[in-house]
């Protein structure tokens, strides 16, 4: 065994979540081996680029049409051979994805520590979201040192069962992750400097989750429609996620529907300054409920459960479901109310503060047995300037 960190990612949320930890750890000068399944191989590269990340193994896992019974099997047979190979000190992992289950799996499999970056989310619904819920259970289940994003979290492993003494809360790195990209003050993609001459109202929307395809997904584009029908400011941008059935879908149902955009995937050093313009969301990704509040931009959140709830609980998000009225109804009430409009939007972030990574790497020492005292648990103030780009 080495003295490395491991770290196992595949895909985009997963690598801007576990790139500022990345970074912290290689200024404390703590040797990294960067382990990649390129579950989703495009997106997944430009974040390497962003963030200066290089694989030291890349498994390539991708394939088209691939169920998730395949992925789940590539990636557990590749990440077990990598890691009876490399034999790391620790495995760090993040999140809920398939590749995250499989890193676990994995080290549990060799007798390595598993640490899991943004343990303890839940929404109690194995379905919901599908198949992230039941890979975050399992994950933790196979943790050995839990780094949990905020107290809710915390409780959440605590009624589980987990031991109090693995458990940190670190906020969240999405945070870190988001000033590193602002600090550089990317310009937007050449296809959208339209933005900076807009006049109106931008909504900017993001679906791509299992279980709204279908029917949900038809409702979330009629409440487009209506919305760009009642207001005739605001324009909606939506960048479609990769998945054919978005695309196809997203492309029939509003194609030629007046102020609908429809674009190409953003990276992220493009999706940043969008979401920054953006005066409203309408998202059913977890990471963009996260960053929008450190942007001062209201979320409303088209699923009918979230795990991510302290954004509801804080007033900087509102779960507003896949219903057609009452998508048109949330937004039209932050659209007709500046003052409920403000409240939203200045708030704060309830997920973290931009110093997520260092305390990761102070809780990892600390569990490791490489630091004696035991680093101060994140905890967000109502109303605390907590991660907007121009936080300190």
């Amino acid at each position: 065994m080495n003295d490395a960190v491991a770290l196992v990612f595949g895909t985009r949320p997963e690598a801007i979540k576990l790139a500022p930890v990345y970074q912290e750890l290689k200024r404390r000068g703590t040797p990294v081996q960067v382990i990649v399944t390129a579950q989703h191989r495009g997106l997944l590269d430009q974040m390497l680029a962003v963030f200066g990340m290089t694989p030291d193994v890349d498994l390539d896992i991708m394939q088209e049409g691939q169920s998730l019974g395949e992925v789940t099997c590539r990636a557990l047979a590749g990440l077990q051979q990598t890691l009876h190979r490399l034999r790391p000190r620790v495995v760090l992992v993040q999140g809920d994805t398939t590749t995250v289950l499989g890193g676990a799996l994995a080290a549990f499999y060799e007798r390595i520590p598993v640490g899991h970056v943004e343990a303890g989310l839940r929404t109690n619904d194995k379905f919901s979201p599908y198949p992230e819920e039941i890979n975050r259970r399992l994950t933790d289940v196979l943790s050995d040192v839990y780094f949990a994003a905020t107290r809710r979290a915390r409780r959440n492993l605590l009624g589980e069962g987990v031991a109090p003494a693995g458990i940190y809360v670190t906020g969240n790195s999405v945070v870190d992750a988001l000033r590193f990209v602002v600090d550089q003050n990317p310009p937007l993609p050449e296809s959208l400097h339209w933005l900076d001459e807009m006049d109106g109202r931008l909504l900017l929307t993001t679906a791509h989750r299992r279980e709204n395809l279908g029917v949900p997904f038809s409702r979330i584009c009629e409440a487009l429609r209506e919305l760009t029908e009642r207001y005739p400011d605001l324009t909606v941008l939506w960048p479609l996620h990769p998945n054919p059935l978005v695309t196809k879908s997203a492309h029939e149902l509003l194609d030629g529907v007046e102020r609908v955009v429809l674009c190409e995937p953003l990276d992220y050093l493009s999706f940043v300054p969008v979401l920054a313009r953006a005066d409203l969301v309408l998202t059913d990704s977890g990471g963009v409920q996260e960053e929008a509040p450190a942007l001062g931009v209201p979320v409303l959140v088209a699923r009918d459960t979230t795990e991510r709830p302290e954004g509801v609980e804080a007033g900087v998000a509102r779960l507003v479901g896949t219903e057609t009225e009452t998508i048109v109804l949330e937004a039209s009430r932050l659209l007709d109310s500046p003052a409920e409009y403000r409240q939203m939007a200045e708030t704060g972030c309830p997920y973290g503060d931009g110093q997520a990574a260092p305390r990761i790497c102070d809780a990892l020492e600390h569990f490791l047995g490489d630091r004696a005292e035991r680093p101060a648990d994140f905890d967000w103030v109502s109303g605390a300037d907590t991660g907007g780009p121009g936080a300190a």
